[in-house]
């Protein structure tokens, strides 16, 4: 990711709206997200268009460019009124949430830098996300579905296709994941387990099942194009880097023939990958593991997908239901 200016991180209209201890601090936090603490681009990105906003909103509400001095006397009302403006815009919650995350690392920051302290943004509540429970396929629809053509005509595009969809349901790879991985990755015999590095740089050993590695051979075996070893190893019609997009409309094409729900997507397969392993008798702290999720919390969600799963059977099965 190309670094920005100060104006390109800042500014929302093309002109400089800071104090240059503003545009110091911004550029001092960035670097410290990228370099201390890992933070991957697309949440850098993220809370520098967060900062942004929050900044451009500040220098309309002040009259003047927002200096340090002005960000230690922020307060709630201010935060909120910056909220309600997001929201007016059609911000949806969990945007929200985010931003407000961003704020508060940046405040915490400047705060453990001794260039200002101010607890306003810890006392300006979370956005109420609302709950939703992944929807993983069954296994037979999931199984269906990788064993698919994507139908296409092209040998070798179906066989990409279904490797790509094997790493996602056989493997747990979120699809940025399995894209990204290049020629000298490929899982092939001989190669049982992959190294992945996911969200926050946070790396895991994943198994890799006889299936995909007989599945991506066979695109081997069938893909036109050569490929370097650091050359992405599943690429498009004309040889370039695949599109997660095309193996979003290779399933959405898929879904009519197999009788397939709305929300079987490539990443309705990592979905799958979990809850089966779970109902499977797998243990959760390894299913985080192989999902790579930093928290607990965050992989105790498909304990209730699957509770679900079995009070639907339940109802549906039993004679006095």
């Amino acid at each position: 990711m190309a670094k920005e200016t100060i104006e390109d991180i800042l500014d929302t209209d093309g002109e400089l709206p800071l104090a240059e201890d503003v545009g110091r601090a911004a550029s001092a936090w960035r670097d410290h997200l990228a370099h201390e603490r890992g933070v991957s681009a697309a949440t850098l990105t993220s809370y520098e268009r967060d900062l942004r906003q929050f900044l451009g909103f500040l220098r309309n509400d002040l009259g003047h460019p927002p200096c340090l001095a002005d960000l230690a006397r922020l307060d709630v009302k201010v935060v909120r009124r910056f909220l309600s403006a997001r929201r007016r815009a059609g911000v949806a919650s969990r945007s929200l949430a985010r931003t407000v995350s961003a704020l508060r690392t940046f405040y915490r920051w400047l705060e453990s830098t001794d260039q200002l302290a101010n607890r306003a943004l810890s006392q300006v509540a979370m956005p109420r996300i609302p709950r939703t429970l992944p929807k993983p396929l069954t296994v037979d629809k999931a199984a269906a579905l990788v064993e698919g053509d994507g139908g296409h005509s092209d040998d070798w595009i179906s066989a990409r296709d279904v490797a790509v969809m094997l790493l996602l349901y056989g493997a747990g790879l979120r699809i940025s994941e399995a894209l990204g991985l290049t020629r000298r990755d490929a899982p092939v015999t001989g190669r049982d387990v992959l190294r992945i590095t996911g969200k926050g740089d946070k790396e895991r050993l994943v198994p890799i099942l006889p299936v995909t590695q007989r599945a991506v051979e066979r695109y081997l075996a069938l893909c036109p194009y050569p490929l370097a070893p650091v050359s992405p190893l599943f690429v498009g019609a004309k040889g370039g880097p695949l599109s997660p997009r095309l193996i979003q409309l290779a399933i959405a094409r898929m879904r009519d023939a197999l009788a397939l729900p709305e929300t079987a997507t490539p990443h309705a397969l990592r979905h799958s990958f979990a809850t089966h392993l779970l109902a499977a008798g797998a243990d959760l702290r390894q299913i985080q593991e192989l999902l790579g999720h930093a928290s607990l919390s965050t992989t105790q969600v498909y304990t209730e997908v699957d509770r679900e799963r079995i009070l639907a059977v339940y109802d549906s099965a039993h004679p006095r239901a």
